[in-house]
């Protein structure tokens, strides 16, 4: 089989560059390992940047989003007690949604397949080959039997443990790597949201967020240790850190059944060079955030936009310049999506490792932000997203 973009991996970003490639003519194949129903299912980070959700709304895929999505202008900061609102419209004049990636991903396939995309799962055995010629190709075994697919151009979108960032050879990557000393215990809750918007909560036990994904449907999270024993967390006793870290005047939180939870560790990572040949990686396969920031879905939606930016005229035309700095262009916002996770990050979590000198740094650099509208509106402008392409 033959296509011009074979896009290895059915996340948002392998879905939404096949869309886009799509209408602009262009065509493409999309190999994912896992099933649909797991795809569809696999719950992750519903914060979209207004900039994307102009990106998915202006490419047709928009319409569930705006009817279900919750938009807010908004987002608290919450420290002994006491509450700071970052207030995005009054600042930076846009907002975020609040939006299921699940549902996203579902929106994708549903997009793909009505207008005849080629979406193969269950692609196991995947193998990236000739990627520093004009002519790669891709093996991969489907219904029983090998075969393989040629393209023009390789698109890995299959996450941080796919296989297209270690088919660039090792010796022409550079990686760079922080791991925090610290989790998150994460729980999906049949329960309303407690708040109408975002809450970071930087408590001397540690940090914990309040967010949701519907407004029957909360999502809320414990800083803990990094390699935390899931089991020692009952219900009641998840219930009751949250309540303390998150406790405040006026305010109640509403525990409801749990119907998942788990630890994620934190880390930032960013591989380069983000291209190799005619192999182009794109959103955890070549960075990481921690999610403080709500940056990853994000980033690897921007990283969508520069590459089809580059691919429209490099197809039509024969251009190269733009695909040529594709790595280059993304970077840019990488690092700067890294800055700000890095900075949430450690401005709202406790480190074992600090001393009372540094928690009072951090306690005056909250007190700085919620007295000056210039830090206020630095945090906003990154919060609700940089332009797609910098």
């Amino acid at each position: 089989m033959r296509t011009q973009v074979g896009i290895v991996g059915a996340g948002p970003a392998g879905l939404l560059l096949s869309h886009l490639l799509h209408l602009n003519g262009i065509e493409s194949v999309v190999l994912e390992a896992r099933s649909r129903a797991y795809v569809e299912g696999r719950i992750r980070a519903g914060v979209l940047e207004q900039p994307v959700e102009q990106l998915l709304t202006d490419a047709g895929v928009g319409t569930r989003m705006q009817a279900e999505g919750m938009a807010h202008e908004g987002v608290i900061l919450r420290t002994e007690g006491h509450d700071h609102r970052i207030d995005f419209q009054a600042l930076t004049g846009k907002h975020v949604m609040v939006y299921p990636q699940h549902k996203i991903v579902q929106d994708l396939i549903a997009a793909r397949l009505a207008a005849g995309g080629q979406i193969l799962f269950e692609a196991a055995g995947v193998s990236l080959n000739d990627v520093g010629t004009d002519a790669p190709f891709i093996v991969y075994e489907h219904d029983g039997r090998q075969k393989r697919l040629d393209c023009a151009i390789i698109a890995g979108c299959d996450g941080f443990h796919g296989i297209s960032r270690d088919s660039i050879p090792a010796a022409c990557r550079r990686s760079f790597d922080r791991e925090y000393p610290f989790g998150w215990l994460g729980i999906l809750a049949d329960t309303p949201p407690s708040s109408e918007e975002l809450v970071y909560a930087s408590h001397d036990r540690g940090f914990a967020l309040l967010s949701m994904r519907s407004p029957s449907v909360s999502r809320l999270y414990l800083q803990c240790a990094p390699d935390e024993d899931i089991a020692h967390w009952s219900d009641g006793r998840i219930w009751d850190e949250l309540s303390l870290r998150l406790s405040c005047q006026g305010f109640t939180l509403q525990p409801g059944t749990i119907t998942q939870k788990g630890v994620t560790p934190m880390r930032s990572f960013v591989s380069e060079p983000m291209q190799y040949g005619r192999l182009f990686l794109l959103g955890d396969a070549a960075h990481i955030v921690p999610p403080t920031g709500a940056k990853g879905l994000n980033l690897a939606a921007a990283d969508v936009a520069v590459l089809t930016r580059a691919l429209i005229p490099w197809f039509r035309a024969g251009e190269t310049a733009l695909l040529e700095a594709y790595g280059e262009t993304c970077l840019r916002r990488v690092w700067k999506a890294q800055r700000f996770s890095w900075w949430m990050t450690s401005l709202l979590h406790r480190f074992d490792a600090h001393s009372p000198f540094e928690r009072q740094v951090q306690r005056a650099e909250l007190d700085y932000i919620f007295g000056s509208v210039a830090a206020s509106t630095a945090l906003a402008e990154n919060y609700v997203g940089l332009p797609l392409i910098l």
